[in-house]
């Protein structure tokens, strides 16, 4: 038996969507401005077009109707929206980007205190993820519309400001540095990623939501959820793995970046 597949155009979806693109498009605009310093490349408008992209995958394609009857496609929509699209996002922005903007962010960032700590950014990550895989919120979510939104907007929102620490074009004063950075990335993805393993070796089907559902393509709910979890695990040491050699490359970089200025600095004194 095949589920059924459709498009859904959420208003609500679309509009923010558009928000995101005029935004974008009125900074870029300003940021490529004859005689404007270090200009946003060709490359970075690809990328956040990207984000965009994996936004509509998730929220408006097929896969948006197929999340609702089989677990290991709501998963995969999950991890869209909670690494791929804010990834993509964050690595469109450039500083003259952000410009307007920087002086708001860095006073949110003051005010924020602990919020804005790398510390609430792994917790709140890890944290929102397993509270709504609890079973009676993740079936509530499942037959609300309103709730489901909801918990979309919250990997959403999880996932951004984690990424945000790693990814961010801003200095900021909470800046992971060293091994900062690695000890960051692998404390939320080994957090995240034990849920999926959990998932994808429980003897038996968690969610009655799933657990009444047809056997689409010949899958029964227990294996459903078995693909769902690996799906969540591998995903998160793929993304991890990926993560922490480019933040390995760049710390020997600036590692030397960094003796090379101090030699300099001894050659003129």
């Amino acid at each position: 038996m095949a589920p059924q597949t459709s498009w859904s155009f959420d208003p609500s979806v679309l509009v923010g969507v558009f928000l995101l693109v005029a935004l974008y498009a009125i900074g870029w605009r300003r940021a490529r401005r004859p005689g404007e310093r270090h200009p946003p490349s060709v490359g970075r408008a690809i990328l956040f077009a990207g984000g965009i992209l994996t936004i509509l995958v998730a929220l408006v394609s097929p896969l948006d109707s197929l999340g609702d009857q089989l677990m290991v496609m709501h998963m995969v929509q999950h991890m869209l929206l909670l690494d791929i699209a804010p990834i993509l996002l964050i690595l469109g922005l450039t500083k003259v980007l952000l410009r307007p903007v920087t002086r708001r962010l860095q006073r949110i960032e003051r005010r924020a205190g602990f919020l804005a700590h790398p510390v609430f950014a792994v917790i709140f990550y890890a944290g929102l993820l397993w509270m709504w895989h609890v079973p009676a919120l993740y079936d509530v979510a499942q037959g609300n519309s309103v709730v489901h939104a909801l918990e979309h907007l919250c990997f959403f929102a999880a996932g951004s400001l984690y990424w945000w620490h790693v990814l961010s074009p801003i200095r900021s004063r909470m800046r992971l540095a060293g091994l900062g950075p690695v000890t960051y990335m692998a404390g939320g993805k080994l957090l995240v990623g034990i849920l999926g393993v959990v998932l994808a070796f429980a003897p038996r089907v968690i969610y009655p939501f799933y657990a009444h559902q047809p056997h689409f393509w010949g899958i029964t709910p227990l294996e459903d959820q078995m693909m769902a979890g690996l799906v969540m695990a591998l995903e998160q040491s793929i993304v991890m793995g990926i993560a922490l050699v480019i933040l390995f490359v760049n710390m020997i970089n600036e590692t030397e970046r960094t003796e090379q200025r101090a030699e300099r600095f001894a050659e003129i004194a």
